[in-house]
């Protein structure tokens, strides 16, 4: 086990998930050098190895590209890492039932307990506010810097017409509120309907968020979505091997 292949396993679960997409990524910060991270080269999340890892500085500037061609958004992981020393592994997705939640008045709030971070607060970041006519894509420091203020201590935000980003202390954490805030969204959009314009919906209160995010480390999620990913690796190179 290392962190280069979790974080190859944490590519393969999320996009398996639905919560990343051709273009989402993941990164883990450098156990033996808190201001570098790791992060995959721009590539299709399913097709990620340890072989298309790249290591990064704050300034998210690769530290040996060796040719290889990394992600454009990088500058979202080096910012937030930057900001919050706590946080050890950052996603950026496209979530789909997440996006409508950037671009309404509706906020999303916790419907069920797996997904008690909610609780804690998701704001939602606008990047005209900090640079007019982009093509929505965070590109460089200056833009990563403002999605990591509006982030501030929360566990994850919106970004508007683009989708989200969340952290955790370790990688299944990240990974499983990533998945667990997809399906919050979803949940939460049916339960609207189900309700009507009328109808009420019961959130998760204070003390039910709090009684939840204190033991939330996904863990048992991870270690299933992580066994079912090694087999399926395994697997596939024996199927090669045979040829």
């Amino acid at each position: 086990m290392s962190v280069f292949q979790d974080l190859v396993i944490a590519y393969r679960v999320l996009a398996q998930h639905g919560v990343i997409d051709a273009y989402g990524h993941v990164s883990v910060r450098c156990p033996k050098d808190p201001q570098r991270f790791w992060m995959a080269r721009s590539l299709a999340p399913e097709l990620v190895t340890e072989a298309d890892l790249m290591e990064f500085d704050m300034d998210s500037e690769p530290v040996d590209a060796r040719g290889r061609s990394p992600v454009h958004e990088r500058f979202i992981h080096g910012q937030i890492y930057r900001a919050r020393p706590e946080v050890n592994a950052v996603v950026h997705n496209h979530s789909p039932a997440v996006i409508p939640f950037c671009c309404t008045d509706t906020p999303l709030r916790p419907i069920f307990h797996m997904a008690a971070f909610i609780g804690l607060g998701v704001p939602n970041w606008e990047i005209r506010d900090a640079q007019k006519g982009t093509d929505m894509l965070v590109r460089d420091n200056a833009l990563g810097a403002s999605l990591a203020r509006t982030l501030g201590a929360h566990p994850a935000a919106l970004m508007r017409g683009h989708g989200a980003v969340v952290v955790g202390e370790n990688l299944p954490r990240a990974v499983g509120r990533s998945v667990y805030l997809e399906q919050n969204a979803r949940l939460q959009f049916q339960a609207h309907v189900l309700a009507g314009a009328d109808g009420e919906i019961t959130f998760m209160d204070d003390a039910e968020v709090a009684a939840n995010v204190s033991w939330q480390a996904y863990d048992r999620f991870w270690t299933l979505c992580r066994m079912k990913v090694l087999q399926e690796l395994e697997e596939t190179s024996a199927g090669r091997a045979t040829h």
